[in-house]
């Protein structure tokens, strides 16, 4: 059959009478092939047609140029030595491979060749192009367009005549392209005449001009019609361009003067180009429409009589090829889709209804197979074959160069036997129609894929071409730069592998039953038809079997071949290289193999530890095809898309053929390891036994009766068996690779693990996680298998973690045990120890899944779970402690490794007479050996409190730890009272140190925490030795705070004690080294230093008082001290801690409010409670100083309450000592002492003595400061500041609030007492019984405590320089009649009574006194200079007088030496005298009726005005003067009245203004006679 050389071109038909293809070829090869055309289909979106190629035919002998160039890797390579040839367009049936390689279209001049009738089958040109050469205008009248004319005629149908059907399947256009030599009249000549440059000459003036060639071209042979396609080109060639024997000589003397410029000469080949395009794609066009056309009425009649489907598929196929010729690739891959659903539907009809149709019936089986299987089967047999129907197949005589096995490498192949000449004949079985189908699919995929076979057999015409021009002919136009994509399309590889997944197993059933069948027939043309079927017979089952495995295996071989790519970055092998010769004797050489093995940056770590030596070379390079090496792959730039996908695939393709090879092992003895795993966890599974299905006989049956059958059966079986077992060969494997592993075990083993090592990295390239491990596992076993521990144990390393996060538990155990066992045949301890803590951990965690399960709710039908057996792991244990004795470091294990449940067991236990607990623990092992633990350690740590120290509870002597549960007691000499919980567990055997830590406060989760009861409570009993921290009750506020620490020794004798103390407040500074006992004969035996508090003997029930003073950087309500003391007795050393909080903050509050007279200064004190509680005020006293004395009224006789919104009082009379000369070092300040207590403590202090009382002599008597530390918040937050004051006025404290309490939550984890009752509930029980028994307690509030509170306030007296006293005096008046006066001043009552407008003269009287100068010394006191100003509102006085004015305070005088009386010189000194003091002469008028207060008086300084700049004066008080004037008439009156007695008005409206009109006045007896009567 005639096949072109690549499918991917059209045929363009070139006629060259005058031999010019040869000039025009330079310019015309580099501009192919076409590209970026676009078409529309009939039934789609536009197509777009990135590149064109184009084959040029010459007509004469339908050869191209020069001789067809092979593909630049064809040397060696069987798919491209026998190229892909069947495009679809062929003239007859059965042509055979000729070297001239077209279909012998004979000159249109001679007989045309018959067409074939079947459209698909045919061949022709998309083209026909005329070369025409046409010097000058005489020669084209003469005979040119004569001979153009006879060519149009022969060669193209009539103008005008519609086309018949066969016609359009061979639809075609032509063109006429006009070349121009050099040295010719038509090289004068333009394109056409309006481009000709115009002449001046007269012969061009005068002479008519004439068309040119190119014109009488386009008028000749162009239609005349309306949008008619133009079929004229003209080129010219250039001179240089033309041979030199071409050449014309004479040079035409036509003086035209044109030349083409080199932008023409573009411009025409690119209209060239264009016309090549819209020309080709009109027959396209034509052709596919035709296709469609015929498809659509062969399919409307498939159910119409004689319809054929081979003959639908070959017309359908036509559509699809014509498709790929042009490029649309994806267009013909759904036609083939298409076709191979129309054979599954032929096949499943042919196959239900059992009638084989003449016109549809599909051979039942394929005569090449029913050869290799007879001859399969001969030689197992050990016959001679001999067939003698045995077909000659003239095709392959023919091709005799060819070696029979050219195709056993390469299966899948539309060109290794004439598929279409069969499909035409009907004469086709269903597995060469599927395997044609296919291989034409996988060749569209492959160019879609833009693989490198592909894309070379596309190039390759190009370069053909290209390098087909005459040589030492320079092209005219440089060849254009390839644009073609050098990169795979990943994702159309991906594809062919997938498709190929699902292909070979179906074709390999088909070829099953192929085979099956014609072995059938076979027998029945032999004539026993009594023989059983072929399948019975194990000799035709491994023929069978060998067939399908060898051609499934060769498939996946070819296609991981096809879809090799540089882009994919496969990581480097991991194998130990080989040694050289087992390479050579059980893999072939590298050219017989089909994949070239590539080397990448991406590297897979599979082997640590062990030394990654050159890969084996891979057993799939292509034959002929070198290994890309190491530079070609740094050159190659990867693609992302699809690569993923594709290395998957190609992996799949690896373990399927990996499967195939295990399967055809098995039957040889060869296992892959699996079977040999030791296995745990299914230790009571039976062996299945198979069974006869076709066994008919009873149970029931005699056993006299049935025991000859039997034993006939059981000899039928066993022969039969042992044929099976005997018939193992490899007859009628025809794959070279699968017949080399095949040869010997280590071949056999070494494929194996060379096609799951390629599997593994491919997967790895693919992310795929769980088949890279799975890849990794299959290895490992193998090599443990192979006895390989160095590269089985690396391996493992590997895969094991995966497997146990993967939940494939029972095989993660197993593959431990084998991991185990190759370290410790290669005497690796470290590794060794590792494995088996992994191993016994899992175990221990599939145990610890069995008892959960176990103990857990079932609800309904669940599935069981295989667990390990616990007898397989025993054993494993001594070995890992034998192994760790060795070690230099402990071994740090997870507790929960090993342990499943630690928990407390009931509340701890307290020693009696001593301060000490012991802790009782519950542990469950899940080991399966019992261990001997040294050591256990347990760390409990405060709940709540995190500044709390922790408590450690240690084991007493080593014990042994059994499988399942046991139970521990641990000791501590740590009783710090307190909830805990347990934070960490250590447990410690041989050199393995088992530990468990959790964060406190975390919840527990009891289905996941080992600690499932972690907490526990420790009170404080009151026999033992306590700490208590109180702020000191004796305060001085210009001195540091103390406070006291009280340690109560207890029940215990200390031989020595250290209290460590710490601030636990931040800023907080413990002033320790200032520390001193108090009230007791005990001291300290070393001096305090450090925050370290050191005692010698300390007897039983004694009690020591520390008292330290401490800062703090800023004010904070309370502090907080870490208290630890360490101690000793004669039951040895113990340890107690606490860190209290007290309040630093004030309980009162005092203020003072200062009034300066001439004498004395009176200060008001005013004490307040700093909180809700009510204080008692015992005393208070003013302290004197040197120069302060101070005086105080009657004391109180009774305590004073002071409530937070009633305070107390405080006034004191303070005078200067003026006998006391002041100085620097004179002491001024006086202190303010009160003593006092708060009613809040006075109440806690009395429930807490109320219910001590009522615990004596009782059981419950050691719960007694665990009951008041927990009754004592609760009545300090529950008592209200009214309840408070209450209680304080009542006497009397309820504890009925106490009622409400919810005691039980605090007392939990308390145990039970001797005789069983709970503690908890006891404790419970009390505080109700108290409550009731005691509903309020009487509180004393008249007696004084025997040791208050008290507090030191200092106060600081102000200095004044100058205290001011103004006085306002009124005078009587001289008119006064105080017969006559109507007006008086009551008796004893110091406000006068005056009239409106009545004058009242008045005196301002000034002094003033410096006694309450302090600072500045005598000497330095200077004169001062004030000024007054008397002020009043204007609607109430009307003042006289001088309201303002100046005056002088003279400095104090220094006394004579020889004066005596130092108290008179003072008082001259400091005091005004009536010299020096001023009265003012002033006059009032009231303005207005009522009670007006006198008029104001304001003093100020006056400063001099160097002073006021800021420059101070010698001798001067400077701008500090500090002063207050004393007004002595501050809150007086002065009553006015009327000075009116009667007033007559008229209430009409003839006043001012309208108002009313006053009419008389009589005035008041004696007004403005009377003056002010002064006291």
């Amino acid at each position: 059959m005639e096949q072109s050389y690549s499918t991917s071109k059209v045929t363009v038909e070139y006629f060259d009478p005058h031999d010019v293809f040869k000039l025009l070829a330079p310019g015309l090869v580099p501009r192919l092939p076409l590209r970026n055309l676009h078409w529309q289909s009939h039934a789609g979106p536009l197509r777009s047609i990135d590149t064109l190629h184009i084959e040029l035919l010459s007509a004469g002998d339908k050869t191209s140029v020069t001789s067809p160039v092979p593909s630049p890797h064809a040397s060696g390579n069987h798919l491209d030595t026998v190229v892909s040839r069947d495009d679809g367009f062929q003239t007859q049936i059965g042509a055979k491979l000729s070297s001239d390689g077209l279909d012998q279209t004979a000159n249109r001049n001679s007989a045309p060749a018959r067409r074939h009738q079947i459209p698909g089958l045919r061949r022709t040109p998309y083209l026909k192009v005329l070369l025409v050469r046409c010097d000058d205008n005489d020669s084209y009248k003469g005979h040119v367009r004569q001979d153009i004319r006879d060519w149009i005629k022969t060669n193209t149908p009539p103008s005008g005549s519609k086309r018949n059907t066969a016609e359009n399947h061979d639809a075609f256009e032509w063109l006429i392209i006009h070349v121009i030599i050099p040295n010719t009249v038509a090289a004068t000549q333009p394109r056409d005449s309006g481009s000709a440059p115009e002449k001046t000459s007269a012969v061009s003036k005068w002479r008519p001009g004439s068309s040119t060639l190119f014109e009488k071209l386009r008028s000749d042979f162009n239609t005349s019609s309306k949008g008619g396609v133009d079929r004229i080109a003209q080129i010219r060639i250039g001179v240089n361009d033309v041979p030199y024997d071409i050449l014309p000589r004479v040079v035409p003397a036509v003086p035209s003067g044109y030349s083409e410029t080199e932008q023409e000469t573009e411009n025409s080949w690119t209209d060239l180009v264009s016309k090549f395009r819209s020309l080709i794609l009109s027959s396209f066009d034509l052709r596919v429409s035709q296709y469609e056309e015929d498809i659509r009425e062969k399919d409307s009649q498939r159910t119409l009589p004689g319809w054929n489907f081979c003959t639908f598929f070959i017309l359908k196929e036509g559509l699809a090829r014509g498709f790929e010729s042009v490029g649309l690739v994806e267009d013909a891959l759904v036609g083939y889709d298409e076709l191979s659903v129309g054979l599954d539907m032929i096949v499943k009809d042919q196959t239900s209804t059992g009638s084989r149709s003449a016109t549809n019936a599909l051979l039942s089986y394929t005569a090449e197979l029913k050869q290799i299987a007879l001859q399969a089967r001969a030689t197992i047999t050990g016959s001679e074959y001999e067939d003698e129907d045995e077909m000659v197949d003239l095709q392959s005589q023919a091709e005799g160069a060819q070696p029979k096995d050219i195709y056993d490498d390469i299966p899948i192949s539309s060109t290794k036997k004439p598929y279409r000449d069969l499909i035409v004949a009907n004469n086709v079985s269903v597995f060469d129609f599927r395997c044609y189908i296919f291989a034409r699919q996988i060749s569209l995929l492959l160019r879609l894929g833009n693989a490198c076979s592909t894309r070379e057999e596309l190039l390759a015409k190009l370069k053909e071409q290209q390098e087909s021009v005459l040589h030492g002919v320079a092209p005219r136009a440089p060849p254009p730069k390839q644009k073609e994509n050098e990169h795979e399309d990943l994702t159309m590889l991906a594809e062919i592998c997938r498709r190929t997944l699902e292909f070979i197993p179906t074709v390999s059933q088909v070829m099953r039953n192929d085979v099956f069948a014609a072995l059938s027939d076979m027998a029945k043309a032999d004539g026993d038809d009594t023989s059983k079927p072929s399948q019975a017979d194990p000799t035709v089952e491994e023929v069978v079997e060998n067939l399908v495995a060898s051609f499934a295996f060769s498939i996946a071989q070819q296609i991981l071949a096809q879809t090799s790519t540089k882009a994919l970055p496969i990581p480097p092998s991991s194998l130990a290289s080989q040694g050289a010769n087992e390479q050579k004797a059980a893999i072939p050489e590298p050219k017989t193999m089909m994949h070239p093995a590539r080397n990448t940056s991406l590297s897979i770590r599979t082997e640590r530890g062990a030394s990654v030596g050159r890969p084996l070379p891979s057993p799939n390079i292509f034959p002929g095809r070198r290994p890309s090496g190491a530079d070609d792959q740094a050159q190659s730039s990867f693609l992302k898309a699809g690569l993923e996908e594709l290395a998957a695939r190609r992996a799949e393709l690896y373990m399927l053929s990996r499967n195939i090879l295990a399967e055809c092992g098995k039957k040889r003895g060869w296992a892959d390891g699996w079977d040999s795993v030791p296995v745990i966890g299914e230790s009571t599974m039976v062996e299945m036994v198979d069974i006869d299905l076709n066994d008919d006989d009873d149970d029931g049956d005699d056993d006299n009766d049935n025991g000859d059958g039997d034993e006939k059966a059981e000899a039928e079986d066993e022969e039969t068996s042992a044929s099976r077992e005997t018939v193992v060969s490899i007859s009628g494997v025809d794959s070279k690779l699968l017949k080399t592993a095949l040869d010997s075990k280590d071949d056999f083993y070494r494929l194996y693990e060379t096609l799951t090592d390629k599997a593994l990295r491919h997967y790895t390239v693919a992310d795929h996680t769980h088949s890279v491990k799975t890849s990794m596992a299959d290895i490992a076993v193998l090599k443990y298998h192979l006895c390989d521990y160095a590269a089985a144990s690396s391996y493992f390393w590997e895969t094991i973690p995966f497997f146990g996060e993967s939940g494939w538990s029972l095989l993660e155990l197993s593959m431990l045990v084998m991991c185990s066992r190759c370290l410790k045949q290669l005497q690796r301890k470290d590794e060794y120890i590792k494995v088996m803590l992994k191993l016994l951990t899992k175990a221990a965690a599939a145990e610890r899944d069995r008892l959960r399960q176990k103990s857990g709710f079932r609800l309904g039908k669940q599935e069981d779970v295989d667990y390990p057996d616990s007898e397989a792991i025993k054993g494993f244990l001594d070995d890992l402690l034998a192994a760790t004795k060795t070690l230099p470091n402990e071994l740090r294990i997870s507790l929960s490794s090993f342990i499943s449940i630690v928990e407390v067991d009931g509340p701890p236990e307290y020693h009696q007479g001593r301060d000490g607990i012991s802790l009782n623990l519950k542990v469950n092992s899940l080991l399966a050996d019992s261990f001997r633990v040294e050591g256990v350690r347990v760390r409990v740590v405060s709940a709540v409190n995190k500044s709390s120290k922790d408590i450690w509870f240690e084991l007493a002597e080593p014990t042994t730890i059994k499988p399942g549960r046991n139970k521990l007691k641990l000791n501590s000499n740590s009783a710090i009272p307190g909830s805990y919980e347990i934070d960490k567990v250590d447990f410690k055997a041989s050199n393995i140190h088992l530990h468990h830590e959790r964060e406190a406060g975390q919840p527990v989760d009891k289905a996941s925490d080992t600690l499932q009861s972690p907490y526990l409570a420790i009170y404080h009993r009151s026999e033992t030795l306590d700490v208590k921290l109180r702020a000191s009750k004796h305060i001085q506020l210009d001195r540091n705070n103390t406070v006291d620490i009280d340690l109560d020794s207890g029940w215990n004798d200390l031989l020595n004690a250290e209290i460590r103390v710490k601030a636990a407040t931040g800023g907080l500074r413990l002033l320790t080294s200032e520390a001193k006992c108090i009230n007791s004969s005990i001291n300290f035996s070393k001096k305090p230093e450090g925050g370290l508090f050191c005692f010698a003997a300390i007897p039983r029930n004694n009690t020591v008082r520390i008292r330290f003073p401490y800062t703090v950087e800023q004010e904070t309500l309370s502090i907080s001290i870490r208290i630890e003391v360490s101690y000793s007795t004669g039951d040895g050393s113990f340890f107690f801690s606490k860190t209290p909080v007290v309040e630093t903050a004030l309980a009162l509050g005092v203020n003072v409010q200062d009034v300066f007279k001439h004498k004395a200064l009176f200060s008001r004190f005013t004490v307040s409670t700093a909180s809700q509680s009510p204080l008692r005020l015992f005393t208070s006293e003013l302290v004197g100083s040197e120069a302060f004395e101070s005086e105080f009224g009657v004391p109180p006789s009774a305590p004073v309450i002071i409530f937070p919104k009633q305070p107390a009082s405080l006034l004191y009379k303070i005078t200067r000592k003026v006998d006391v000369k002041i100085n620097p070092k004179t002491k001024k300040t006086m202190y303010l002492r009160l003593r006092y207590s708060m009613l809040q403590e006075e109440i806690e202090s009395l429930i807490e003595d109320s219910i001590t009382e009522s615990l004596e002599d009782k059981p419950l008597r050691p719960f007694s400061r665990l009951i008041c530390s927990t009754i004592i918040p609760h009545v300090r937050h529950g008592l209200t500041g009214h309840d408070l004051e209450r209680a304080v006025l009542l006497g009397s404290v309820p504890t009925t609030f106490l009622s409400s309490v919810n005691w039980a939550k605090y007392f939990v984890g308390l145990g039970k007492a001797p005789d069983g009752t709970d503690y908890s509930k006891a404790l419970v029980s009390f505080l109700r019984s108290w409550q009731a028994a005691n509903p309020k307690l009487e509180l004393e509030t008249s007696s004084i405590p025997a040791e208050p509170r008290s507090i030191l306030i200092p106060v600081d007296i102000p200095s004044l320089t100058i205290v001011h006293t103004a006085d306002i005096r009124l005078q009587q008046s001289p008119q006064k009649s105080s017969s006559s006066s109507a007006l008086s001043t009551l008796p004893n009552s110091p406000t006068p009574t005056v009239c409106t407008n009545q004058l009242l003269p008045a005196v301002l009287h000034l002094k003033w006194t410096r006694v309450w100068d302090t600072t500045t010394p005598p000497a330095e006191q200077n004169d001062l200079e004030f000024s007054y100003e008397l002020a009043a509102p204007q609607d109430t006085w009307l003042l006289g007088g001088r309201r303002k004015g100046h005056f002088v305070i003279p400095a104090p005088s220094s006394l004579p030496p020889s004066a005596t009386g130092t108290g008179a010189s003072v008082k001259v000194d400091y005091e005004s005298t009536a010299d020096t003091e001023a009265e003012i002469p002033i006059l009032f008028v009231p303005l207005r009726e009522g009670w007006l207060p006198y008029p104001s008086v304001e003093i100020r300084e006056v400063r001099p005005y160097e002073d006021s700049v800021g420059s101070p004066v010698d001798g001067g008080a400077g701008p500090g003067v500090h002063f207050e004037t004393d007004v002595r008439n501050l809150g007086e009156t002065v009553r006015v009245i009327a000075d009116r007695a009667r007033v007559t008005l008229s209430l009409d409206a003839s006043g001012p203004s309208g108002g009313p009109l006053v009419l008389d006045v009589e005035r008041l007896r004696g007004a403005g006679e009377e003056g002010r009567t002064v006291a």
